[in-house]
């Protein structure tokens, strides 16, 4: 059974990837569980399953549920300035043809977990480098993402989307909100109601050993080597909403499931608003997922008019998951390799895993896709 996305990722190994680790769940009971390759290459330490692992991009829907649980709370509306809870905003600048001129239009919080905010992924721009240095490279987090707003936006808010910096400002506004450390916040209402002990957005300095060794896919050399940093955590204090989760294969599965059902960190009407898509025609014009995916609050969506029911992230370590709430499957597929030769096609685990389940491909043109890729890693 689960022929089709055995062979898929058995085949991401002969392209590259020294380990990976996948889990899938329908209806709510373990179906799967497939491992292959390598933790450590070098010493030839086979995954285990319980490997740590620097998510990062799966780090935004944390982030986003978490800032949805205040929402529900009624502590901010999506239509709020971000200005109003914090005033570092209020006066944003906005990099046109002419030049820097102050921005016309406000950043409004739906702005930032639809990602039209106008940031920029430059987590080392002029102002926050200055800062990090400042303060000997602890960087607290709120005290950072203030420095952000002296630089100049891309574009005016809400104009189109850009994959930027905007959940980490988010986590910054839920620890503005709930007045604790975000790490603390998010430890405290959904890490620990789910169980997920083994999950930190600030793992601490005598636990940093137990992250699994990372790697980078070298081009020129054509193989996986070494690569320890995580570029988008800057400091001992910085917890980034966007990118600075340590998770592990079943402790994120238990957060995928909770979303998945509802009603246990979030009200499922809440989940389903995030699952729904709200670019506009000209926003979705500079959408990396545009063809396949809508976007919604933090997440990739089912297009209205598509057959892919998922909606999910991934993260640039290889991390990928889908949610699909009509077939009760939810996967998390982990793996430790940045620059993956695979990264382009991850989207193939969830046809392959439905394909797998209801017996039939339904993705024909994804499914050709699929068959081409098994060919090339035969061929390896």
């Amino acid at each position: 059974m689960f022929e089709k996305t055995k062979n898929l990722c058995d085949a991401f190994l002969r392209l590259g990837v020294p380990g990976f680790d996948i889990m899938v769940c329908k209806d709510g009971e373990t179906v799967l569980r497939h491992m292959g390759g390598y933790s450590d290459m070098e010493n030839r330490v086979p995954v285990q399953g319980n490997e740590r692992y620097n998510i990062y991009s799966c780090s935004k829907f944390i982030t986003c549920a978490a800032a949805m649980q205040l929402w529900e709370k009624g502590m901010f509306s999506l239509e709020d300035r971000l200005s109003d809870y914090m005033p570092a905003f209020s006066q944003m600048t906005v990099k046109t043809d002419e030049g820097i001129k102050p921005a016309k239009n406000p950043i409004l919080i739906k702005h930032l977990f639809e990602m039209t905010a106008g940031f920029s992924y430059d987590v080392y721009s002029p102002c926050l480098q200055a800062f990090y240095e400042e303060t000997d490279f602890r960087c607290p987090t709120v005290e950072s993402i203030n420095q952000l707003a002296k630089e100049p936006l891309l574009f005016e808010p809400g104009e189109r989307w850009n994959y930027s910096l905007c959940h980490d400002v988010l986590a910054a506004l839920v620890e503005v909100l709930s007045g604790r450390k975000f790490q603390d916040y998010v430890k405290q209402n959904i890490f620990v109601p789910l169980g997920m002990s083994r999950s930190d957005f600030l793992l601490p300095k005598e636990e940093q050993h137990t992250i699994a060794l990372q790697y980078m896919f070298d081009d020129e050399r054509g193989r996986a080597v070494r690569h320890s940093e995580n570029y988008y955590r800057p400091g001992s204090e910085y917890a980034s909403g966007g990118a600075g989760c340590v998770s592990t294969v079943e402790d994120y599965m238990k957060f995928l499931e909770a979303m998945r059902k509802g009603d246990i960190i979030l009200k499922k009407d809440t989940v389903d608003l995030m699952a729904r898509n709200r670019l506009t025609e000209k926003q979705a014009e500079t959408y990396i997922h545009a063809p396949l995916h809508g976007y919604g609050l933090g997440i990739r969506t089912p297009k209205e008019s598509g057959h892919r029911k998922d909606f999910g992230w991934g993260g640039v370590a290889g991390a990928y998951l889908a949610v699909d709430t009509t077939n009760g499957i939810t996967l998390y597929y982990s793996q430790h390799l940045i620059n993956s030769p695979i990264h382009p096609f991850r989207y193939l685990v969830y046809s392959a895993v439905v394909a797998d389940i209801l017996g039939k491909d339904i993705f024909p043109q994804e499914m050709e896709i699929y068959e081409n890729l098994i060919k090339r890693a035969r061929g390896k």
